[in-house]
């Protein structure tokens, strides 16, 4: 399992309808490029089978094919309506010949006959790397060092900058591929993301790809360390790993749904001028942590094959039916499970010979990983290609605002949130209970007398009176969904905002907060301007809490004013503005 399991380029382009099938919008593919094939020795020895050893970051590894498979495969997929993501690298390359891992800085020993191993040529120059030893993730050694024993490239470095941009560029021009996937982003500098994605972004603009998606993998369960790299950083969005959490302390552990309220009320924090928390991509496991199924049967080891079915439905519910953009892992529709995460996480869907993946279990299906794994009848396959229709078909529970609406605090309940379109003002109203039996809430909604129809799940129809008040009875461990018959209440009075400024003295990244009066669907844009700069938009916030955040310049002399403007717009195109300052 240390080695390629197979699996190429032209093998994945003759699946692509079982993958469509699933309602699939984008592939996005482990890191392509050519890899050194084995690295250790004996019991250590181990294949590039991730990705992650680049050598040569012009071509495609001839594991998986050639460049020019790859151009089919792009072009497959976007004539069937799918985008292709790469997963690229800026933090390292393959592990250098010898290192002194004791974490200081050191004189990477190369032989002649890898000195020119490296493409494009000047990833063979020693003086583009840190050159520090083994990271220990603490302090500056989680910039500097090696992870892992990879050499970390210096991207402080212009140069560096400059030549990793260029390096995906061509990526972006020759095989018109549709956004990156960016590993280990917390192990690079801050200042990097913000010129190699602004360029990426540039250039892509330039080709004609105003949609570029860049998201970056930051191993944090804190939105507080991952959205600055969203905000300062210049990337679209990152890997929700505080989400991922908190669906499996919901679906899997039982936990109280108030975990799920906890990370949304944090979403401000991903606004910016281009972006915020709807373009969030969400998971439930991945090839390093491991799969959903793999949480499931740690997390419930008395439960049966049924309850872990319905577990990870509702965990595929839970990411399908909120905010962001949901990824599923490949084998995840069939049930795949492991032993954990990394080579215990990558078995292939067609027949295996590993022994370690032979005994796996497999949720929802008596097969083993000795027989091929594409059934399109799988109850896992079948319920994420109905919730992918779904979403196709009410494109507000992809993209429409997100209000919450209910959360259980103590112990497995209801989490309910409207999600609304904000053209037709049509709510819809998603309701997740993680408790073991039927459980009845009673909730106030944006729309008053109106008959909320059933889209989803088991759940007659409701009605909700001239207070907007409904109760709903949501079965256990289900997820329902329902449809206003009318559209959301509009105000009759004129909108108002009250902005707040942080307090003097205040430095970093701060928050501003705006309170647009009564109603729904107001959206308030905030402003800044620092001393006599430029006013620079911040960003939009579209439900409560209507704030984000704004990061004061380094440097900045105690005794600037820093100006903040809110303007709030209704339903009706109606305005209202405000002004504060520190």
């Amino acid at each position: 399992k240390g080695f390629y399991q197979g699996g190429d380029l032209k093998g994945l382009t003759q699946r692509l309808d079982y993958i469509k099938g699933l309602g699939t919008t984008a592939i996005w593919m482990a890191p392509l490029f050519e890899n050194k094939p084995v690295q250790g020795v004996g019991e250590a020895a181990s294949a590039g089978y991730h990705g992650y050893w680049i050598t040569d970051f012009t071509r495609v590894d001839p594991h998986f094919g050639t460049n020019d498979d790859l151009k089919k495969l792009i072009r497959a997929a976007h004539a069937k309506g799918m985008k292709v993501f790469f997963d690229v690298i800026t933090n390292h390359s393959r592990v250098p010949a010898a290192v002194d891992a004791d974490g200081l800085p050191y004189t990477p020993v190369v032989p002649a006959t890898e000195r020119n191993a490296k493409k494009p040529a000047w990833l063979n120059d020693p003086t583009m790397y840190h050159n520090r030893g083994d990271s220990t993730f603490v302090g500056e050694s989680g910039l500097y060092g090696d992870h892992t024993g990879l050499d970390d490239l210096w991207t402080e470095r212009p140069e560096v900058v400059r030549g990793l941009a260029e390096i995906y560029e061509t990526w972006v021009r020759d095989f018109d591929i549709d956004g990156f996937r960016v590993d280990t982003v917390k192990n690079v500098n801050m200042e990097f993301w913000t010129q190699w994605a602004t360029a990426l972004d540039a250039y892509a603009k330039k080709r004609g790809r105003e949609d570029f998606l860049i998201f970056g993998e930051i191993l944090s369960s804190d939105p507080s360390v991952t959205a600055p790299y969203v905000t300062e950083g210049r990337l679209d969005a990152t890997l929700d790993f505080p989400l991922q959490q908190a669906v499996r302390d919901v679906a899997s552990l039982g936990r109280p749904a108030s975990a799920l309220a906890d990370v949304f009320a944090e979403d401000y924090r991903y606004t910016t001028d281009k972006a915020n928390a709807y373009e969030q991509v969400t998971f439930l496991g991945n090839h390093d942590m491991g799969r959903i199924g793999s949480f499931l049967e740690q997390d419930n080891p008395n439960a049966s094959d049924a309850e872990l079915v319905r577990r990870a439905t509702l965990a595929n519910e839970l990411m399908f039916l909120s905010r962001g953009n949901p990824v599923v892992y490949a084998g995840d529709e069939q049930g795949f499970t492991g032993a954990g995460g990394d080579k215990d996480a990558r078995q292939t869907l067609f027949a295996s010979k590993v022994p370690d993946y032979l005994d796996d279990d497999q949720l929802g299906t008596g097969r083993t990983h000795a027989t091929d794994a594409y059934d399109t009848t799988h109850p896992l396959y079948r319920s994420i290609a109905a919730l992918s229709k779904l979403t196709r078909e009410h494109p507000a529970l992809r993209d429409g605002v997100q209000i919450q609406r209910h959360t259980d605090t103590a112990g497995a309940g209801v989490h309910a949130t409207s999600r609304i379109d904000p053209r037709r003002r049509t709510e819809y109203l998603v309701a997740v209970n993680n408790a073991t039996t039927p459980e009845t809430v009673t909730l106030t909604t944006g729309t008053s007398r109106a008959r909320f129809a059933p889209l989803y799940g088991d759940a007659g129809p409701v009605r909700s009176g001239a207070d907007r008040r409904i109760t709903l009875t949501v079965p256990a461990l289900s997820s329902v969904v329902l449809q206003a018959d009318r559209p959301l209440d509009v105000p009759h009075a004129a909108p108002s905002v009250r902005l707040t400024a942080p307090p003097a003295g205040a430095t970093g990244t701060v928050e501003v907060t705006a309170a647009p009066g009564a109603g729904e669907l107001n959206r308030v844009v905030f402003a800044a301007q620092v001393g006599d700069g430029p006013w620079q938009t911040l960003g939009s916030a579209d439900h409560a809490p209507y704030k984000v955040t704004h990061r004061i310049p380094a440097g900045t002399p105690g005794g600037t004013p820093v100006r903040y403007k809110a303007v709030v717009v209704d339903p009706r195109g109606r305005t209202a503005s405000a002004l504060a300052a520190t």
